[in-house]
């Protein structure tokens, strides 16, 4: 089957095939999750062989604004079925930006507490939201990053264990498998099971574990390829440099068939390519992952690529690098 659908400009917006109408009434906002659009970035394919298509999913489309919405559903739903989550025990994790908005959201929805433990060195803007979501902000040592939240949420969850239901994203199995239902079944529907290689950044790793295994399982052919910082001194909010940080209890090293390390400049570049060339404002995990995705795209001679962009461009507008020529 063809891909020209996707090529077709006023069918940029592709949804997957026989997408349920919302019901007339309306619905909540949790179930505006998922069913994100996969766009044709055309200003890379340009760059790649005549024979290869970039494709990526937009993941601000979802309300929270960045593809950890899906797993922060699916790990409070989980823990709902399960009976961990209550009403007298409150929502705790810990996040860098966008899972921590995602659980704020989610659980001033479904009526819970939400505690979250962020590093200091976050936006104003994302405090700001959280704190308007409801949300209780624990900061942590912003040289420690991600690695500090972690350790803080740990300790609060020790000494008060009736206070918190502590979701940890980053050994929940719910976090990956929300990735298996939703996004690895809307890329292969989306690209009509014409891709042949799949890009993704690793944080949690809950998106490239996930997706990961479900485009195995539709064909063990697709090539699986994570990328990471260069460095543990990194601008790439939400990615992980592996080898110096706590690693996810959900990462499976063996998964992958190809690993790329992207740099913070490189990412930033591609982040302001894209949105002169293309119009496409994203994040700067995002450029990151299309910086990888160019790559694999210009190292074979025929196949489809599609990377994931975890969040859009708004939050990060205040970084300096947008001054920089």
């Amino acid at each position: 089957m063809s891909l020209r659908h996707l090529e077709n400009p006023d069918l940029l917006f592709e949804r997957l095939e026989k997408q349920p109408v919302r019901d007339e009434t309306g619905c909540r906002i949790w179930q505006t999750i998922g069913n994100t659009p996969l766009l044709r970035l055309e200003a890379l394919d340009r760059s790649s062989p005549p024979g290869v298509r970039i494709y990526a999913k937009a993941e601000w489309f979802n309300p929270g604004g960045s593809i950890k919405d899906r797993p922060a559903l699916n790990m409070i739903l989980e823990a709902e079925r399960s009976g961990d989550l209550t009403r007298q025990k409150g929502i705790l994790d810990a996040s860098s930006g966008n899972t921590a908005l995602a659980y704020a959201m989610i659980g001033a929805a479904r009526g819970y507490r939400v505690t979250l433990c962020v590093p200091q060195n976050v936006s104003d803007e994302l405090l700001k939201a959280l704190r308007a979501y409801g949300a209780e902000v624990v900061v942590t040592e912003p040289g420690e990053g991600s690695d500090g939240a972690i350790r803080k949420a740990r300790e609060l969850h020790r000494k008060h264990p009736e206070r918190y239901f502590y979701i940890d994203q980053y050994n929940n199995p719910a976090n990956w498998q929300a990735h298996y239902q939703t996004t690895g079944v809307e890329i292969w529907r989306q690209t009509r099971g014409e891709i042949t290689h799949f890009v993704a950044g690793l944080g949690t790793s809950g998106t490239f574990m996930g997706t990961g295994r479900r485009l195995k399982e539709y064909n063990q052919d697709i090539q699986l390829v994570s990328l990471q910082p260069d460095s543990p001194l990194h601008g790439l909010e939400g990615l992980k440099h592996m080898e110096t940080a706590i690693v996810p209890g959900i990462f499976d090293p063996d998964l992958g068939d190809a690993a790329l390390t992207v740099s913070t400049e490189e990412a930033q570049r591609m982040v302001k390519r894209l949105a002169r060339k293309e119009g496409v404002f994203i994040g700067l995990s995002s450029g990151a992952a299309a910086a990888a995705a160019l790559r694999v795209a210009q190292s074979i001679r025929s196949g489809v690529v599609v990377t994931i962009f975890p969040d859009g461009g708004r939050r990060y507008i205040h970084e300096n690098f947008w001054e920089e020529e």
